[in-house]
């Protein structure tokens, strides 16, 4: 199975005895033509380290940052565009799986060990449907339900849904971004591309001069403490992802766990545990106590969607 993102594509193996994803490989995007040529890389790699116990596979899971649908697949943020069929000849698969890598990541949960999240308060229940929310380069959602047929992933595009504001100065906060942009999503503020603008316009309501920063330097800036204005932007973008969190786990009924995902949060640490993020989560009026019982918890290893293609392909199989 791969996780192939823009820059990328995270390559596991699973022999068909474990479920657990073996011999994970790292492969840059720019270095291939397509993703057949890494995998087939990939694939060498694996038959010089198994030797004799190397088998070709017979079915494959690709999960991409991109929406899925039919069979030519245009990835968002790189040169790959390739035929799903084409790529399953060039490889000798019996079947080839391709899903959107948040729909792989939402799969991952009911599988998740502890060493591979962090609770915020209780931990989560791996039971009933469960919610992934991920602040990446953009910002992705998804859902798994349980079913009597096994996970069914529930794919979405929820990270352009319209933010909310929660009180007078979120409001003058999202009228100052709308000046800008007529429509503010979630993905323009909680996401690696909104962090800058949600800086910029604290920046402007609060009537404090900044020069534009780039995310990486709004998180560095912040967590050191050498730049308070920096410290606000991320004690803020935590308040406005737990509001946002609170809405999916309302829509979708997540009584299961709320999951965050993504580059970003991992990156805040302790900040992310001792901000607003469970606070406004539960801060939905009459439905407070509904929160309240939701967990919450950090993805902490990077290469989870793996463990969902995994499932994804197992599930085929028992199809």
């Amino acid at each position: 199975m791969a996780d192939i993102g823009g820059t990328n594509a995270r390559f596991g193996w699973v022999d068909g005895r474990s479920e657990a994803v073996q011999h994970v490989r790292t492969l840059s995007v720019p270095d291939f033509s397509d993703p057949a040529a890494a995998a087939q890389a990939y694939l060498a790699q694996l038959n010089t380290l198994l030797g004799s116990d190397f088998q070709p596979p017979h079915r494959a899971a690709f999960a991409v940052a991109t929406a899925v649908a039919g069979d030519r697949i245009e990835l968002t943020n790189s040169h790959w565009s390739f035929s799903r069929q084409q790529v399953q000849s060039e490889l000798d698969l019996q079947a080839l799986l391709v899903l959107n890598d948040f729909e792989a990541l939402a799969l991952s949960l009911p599988r998740l060990q502890p060493t591979q999240w962090r609770a915020h308060g209780a931990a989560p229940l791996h039971q009933g449907t469960l919610a992934v929310i991920g602040p990446g380069t953009g910002l992705g959602v998804a859902g798994v339900l349980q079913t009597s047929a096994g996970w069914v992933a529930l794919a979405s595009e929820g990270g352009h849904a319209t933010l909310a504001a929660g009180d007078e100065f979120e409001s003058a906060l999202l009228a100052r971004v709308r000046q800008d942009f007529p429509h503010v999503s979630a993905e323009r503020l909680l996401s690696g591309i909104g962090l800058p603008v949600l800086h910029g316009a604290l920046a402007d309501v609060l009537d404090q001069a900044s020069p534009p920063l780039s995310t990486e330097q709004i998180v560095a800036l912040g967590l050191s403490g050498a730049d308070p204005l920096c410290a606000q932007s991320l004690d803020m973008f935590c308040a406005l992802l737990g509001s946002f969190a609170g809405n999916v786990a309302l829509t979708l009924g997540a009584r299961g766990g709320v999951y965050i995902g993504g580059g970003i949060v991992p990156r805040l640490g302790e900040m992310f545990f001792a901000s607003r993020f469970r606070e406004r989560f539960e801060a939905k009026g009459r439905f407070r106590s509904y929160l309240e019982e939701i967990p919450t918890a950090l993805i902490t290893d990077t290469l989870a969607a793996l463990t969902g293609a995994a499932l994804a392909i197992e599930q085929y199989r028992q199809a």
